[in-house]
């Protein structure tokens, strides 16, 4: 037995003996040094955040609210938005002052005399020959026609010269320069009612209405143009002024007279391009009764590919018109370079409606000053404006004597 006992004991000594060999084997096998740490920045901790009942104070006896005593804390108004600033509408552009038209003429005689000084000047040198033989009268009366003056007034003219010469033998260039003055001016004629008729009419309910002023020509003389600067003429003699823009077959055209009109301060009244022309020049009317405007211009349209188109457009038109009242002024625009082309035009329109006064534009731009004489023979009705140049004041009403004077300057 005690055998046994000793057997145990022994076992038991001997695999302690081998577990601590183990254990201290594997405590000489030495992991790899790790790599040195990096060092920490300094960095002030915040301050801990205080723990439950770290800070907490000794409770005081106070009387505890009710939830009715309780009140919310009140919130505040939100700050007010600075308002928007709302983007500058675009300024109006500036209205012009017209140049006055008294005198316009005048200042424009220099301009128109450079371009006449071929009948002017021709006239006075044939004149002043020596000897006015058979040849001379003949290049005299050629140089009349080739003005355009036309071969009836030429043949008039040419007469009352040769008789005057012979009767009063006056020779001197003194002489001749007051004598072919005289001529031109009766041939051009001076008793003649050249303004323009903007007078306020009665209208069809018995109210006073605008002066309502048609113009009327083939597109390319000048027309539009014409019109608009007939505005400022009208604004420079104080008068208030309402466009209507009826020429809707042009491209461009309403755009145009606005552009005009927006210069002087007058409205215009337009339509779609395309549109009846009558009902805008009804509107314009309506509109100048509205305003209380002095004036109604009316820019029409120009096309001549048939008499009986035109015929039944500018008739629509006035009619129209003359629902409110009637037409006081209907002015015919003729291109002076286009010559004697310009009196087939003109006996188109005289056959349309009945022209009251004729425009010449570009009579700068031409030596045929006589086809003022020619035109006034050809309708009856005088030359009321001229236009002398590409200005916005160039157009200027028509002076038989400043006109004469600036021919034989």
């Amino acid at each position: 037995m005690e055998t046994v006992i000793l057997a145990v004991v022994i076992a038991v000594v001997v695999l302690g003996a081998i577990s601590g060999l183990v254990v201290s084997g594997r405590k000489k096998k030495q992991l790899p040094p790790s790599p040195p740490a990096a060092p920490k920045p300094s960095v002030t901790a915040p301050p801990a955040e205080p723990q439950v009942g770290e800070e907490a104070e000794t409770p005081r006896d106070e009387e505890r609210r009710t939830i009715e005593e309780v009140t919310l804390p009140t919130a505040e108004a939100p700050a007010a938005e600075a308002p928007v600033a709302e983007p500058e509408a675009p300024a109006a552009p500036a209205v012009e002052v017209p140049e006055p038209t008294a005198g316009r003429l005048v200042r424009l005689r220099a301009r128109l005399s450079r371009s006449q000084n071929t009948l002017g000047k021709g006239l006075l040198t044939l004149l002043s020959r020596e000897h006015l033989d058979e040849e001379t009268w003949e290049e005299i009366e050629d140089t009349l026609l080739t003005a355009d003056v036309g071969v009836a007034p030429t043949q008039e003219l040419v007469e009352r010269l040769r008789e005057r010469v012979k009767v009063l033998g006056t020779r001197t260039p003194e002489g001749l320069r007051a004598l072919l003055r005289e001529e031109l001016l009766t041939l051009i004629g001076t008793d003649a009612d050249r303004s323009v008729h903007t007078a306020n009419g009665i209208g069809n309910g018995g109210d006073e209405i605008p002066g309502v002023v048609l113009v009327v020509g083939v597109n390319g003389t000048g027309k539009t143009t014409t019109t608009g600067k007939l505005a400022r003429v009208l604004v420079a003699d104080g008068k208030s002024v309402v466009l209507g823009a009826a020429d809707t077959f042009r491209a461009a055209a309403a755009d145009q007279l606005q552009t005009w009109g927006e210069r002087v301060g007058a409205r215009t009244v337009r339509g779609p391009e395309g549109g009846d022309p009558a009902s805008i020049a009804f509107d314009a009317v309506k509109e100048g009764i509205a305003e209380s405007a002095d004036v109604v211009l009316i820019d029409t349209a120009g096309r001549l590919h048939t008499k009986t188109g035109l015929m039944d457009e500018l008739g629509k038109v006035k009619r129209v018109v003359e629902k409110h009242g009637p037409v006081g002024e209907v002015l015919l625009v003729l291109d002076a370079t286009t010559g004697q082309n310009g009196l087939v035009q003109a006996r188109v329109f005289a056959e349309v409606v009945d022209i009251t006064g004729v425009v010449l534009t570009k009579l700068d731009g031409t030596a045929k000053g006589g086809i003022i004489v020619a035109v006034q023979r050809e309708l009856g009705v005088p030359v009321k404006l001229v236009g002398l140049g590409e200005g916005a004041d160039d157009l200027a009403p028509f002076e038989p004597e400043a006109f004469v004077d600036a021919l034989i300057d």
